[in-house]
């Protein structure tokens, strides 16, 4: 009998290949997700879905028929996650008309053309912080289905906030007193979201913080919540918070010393996990940048999948970046990044690569590897451990690190290849060769 059961799964490995199933990455240089070294003429077999072995050359035996895809000169490495992304905006800058003219295109157009933006450009896995509920939960789902090209999405849908900010209704959900606050979460909970968006946590009462992040928990949601000011960070340690996103405190020079106490305090409780962090610091840091150098912004990688009136339209809003009102303040606070990013290290919190894409300027077809180039280049992270930020960290915080996030015999097969060596030169990743998401080759 169980010789039988090899024969016949012999056979089925045989047929998958003459189909076109069975693919063997073979020659590149791989970074893994947790080996601190790369492995060199390595070898990936990838059946259907998954990948099924992983070896170097001459020690791994390639299954007669497979497909055989050279990586010669390349790094093999596992495709990109983005923790905070928009779909819902790409690049204008001017919110209120964006939101007043283009929300009954989101759902079919925008948000679309923002996903297939991500996924060309590596990213095989992002988080959507704030999106109109019903849009973005039809998004995510015709991705899952294969319906539309896109990075596996998880999502927030509306932030919850004390008060919505005037003509935001639509992806921001105010809240009035523990109960409303409950129920607002349950809302969400209900609608299929992956994960609970707060923002200023600050001017709520404590038990409404308390009570959308209770309740999160209760239905198996993170919660990720604004950190721009002091009391923001220290109420969302008091509540539980799971994940901090952005370097606030605008130009101050430092996160002072009740909130790097309270983020060590934390940190220090490995029975309940890390405390995650997304900083987004590469949209500040370089804005004097692009504001000088536009040609960066006349790449039409972010034209995919929109139409004309709204690539004219973009256009226009981005025509004198050094005038936009959202970046007046950001050169002040551009000294101030990197002494944050290293109180963050130092204090322990796990960093996660997510870039705020789609805000002005930022468009999803660059945001996440300038994020990873300002990581290595100006914040003085190591490459492989920026990767890790990257791809492993944000599995684990989603809890999807069973699945994806490594390249692991038995995961996914969600690879990306890149000509050269990436850990010496980080920018590399601005020219993605090759994507594979869950096996299929989509780049």
């Amino acid at each position: 009998m169980k010789k039988t059961v090899i024969i016949l799964a012999a056979l089925l490995l045989q047929l998958n290949a003459q189909a076109g199933e069975v693919k063997a990455l073979v020659g590149g240089m791989l970074i893994d997700g947790f080996k601190d070294q790369p492995i060199q003429n390595s070898v990936v077999i990838i059946e259907g879905e998954r990948i099924t072995a992983v070896g170097e050359m001459g020690k791994l035996a390639i299954p007669e028929g497979a497909e055989v895809i050279s990586t010669e000169g390349m790094t093999v490495m596992p495709g990109l996650w983005d923790m905070h992304v928009h779909l819902q905006i790409n690049g204008h800058a001017d919110y209120t008309h964006w939101h007043s003219t283009y929300p009954p295109r989101f759902k079919d157009e925008i948000m679309p053309a923002s996903a297939h933006q991500l996924l060309m450009a590596g990213v095989t896995s992002a988080r959507d912080l704030g999106a109109p509920l019903d849009d973005i939960i039809h998004v995510r789902d015709a991705i899952n289905r294969g319906d539309i090209p896109g990075p596996t999405m998880y999502v927030s849908g509306p932030f919850i906030q004390k008060r919505p900010y005037p003509g935001t209704d639509l992806y921001r959900w105010g809240i009035d007193g523990a109960r409303d606050a409950r129920a607002k979460v349950k809302k969400l909970a209900d609608g299929g979201v992956d994960v609970i968006k707060l923002i200023d946590q600050d001017q709520m009462t404590e038990a409404e913080l308390l009570a959308v992040v209770d309740e999160a928990h209760k239905h198996g949601l993170p919660v990720v919540a604004h950190a721009h000011r002091p009391k923001e960070i220290l109420l969302g340690l008091k509540a539980g918070v799971d994940n901090f996103e952005h370097t606030g405190l605008s130009t101050a020079p430092e996160y002072p010393p009740e909130v790097v106490a309270g983020l060590k305090e934390r940190a220090a409780q490995m029975n309940i996990g890390p405390l995650f962090w997304t900083p987004t610091v590469e949209g500040l840091f370089n804005y004097d940048y692009v504001k000088n150098n536009t040609e960066k912004l006349d790449n039409d990688s972010w034209h995919l999948g929109l139409s004309e009136d709204i690539i004219k339209d973009i256009r226009a809003s981005i025509a004198h970046p050094e005038r936009l009102p959202y970046f007046q303040i950001t050169s002040k606070r551009k000294p101030t990044l990197k002494r944050k990013i290293h109180q963050l290290l130092d204090a322990g919190v796990v960093l996660m690569v997510g870039t705020d894409s789609g805000i002005p300027l930022k468009f999803h077809s660059q945001s996440t590897w300038n994020e990873l180039d300002i990581w290595v280049r100006e914040m003085g992270i190591s490459p492989m451990e920026a990767i890790r930020g990257a791809t492993y960290w944000p599995s684990v915080m989603m809890k999807v690190d069973d699945q994806v996030g490594t390249i692991t015999a038995g995961k996914y097969a969600d690879i990306i290849a890149v000509k050269g060596d990436v850990l010496r030169y980080i920018n590399l990743l601005q020219r993605v060769d090759m994507v594979f998401k869950h096996g299929q080759r989509v780049k």
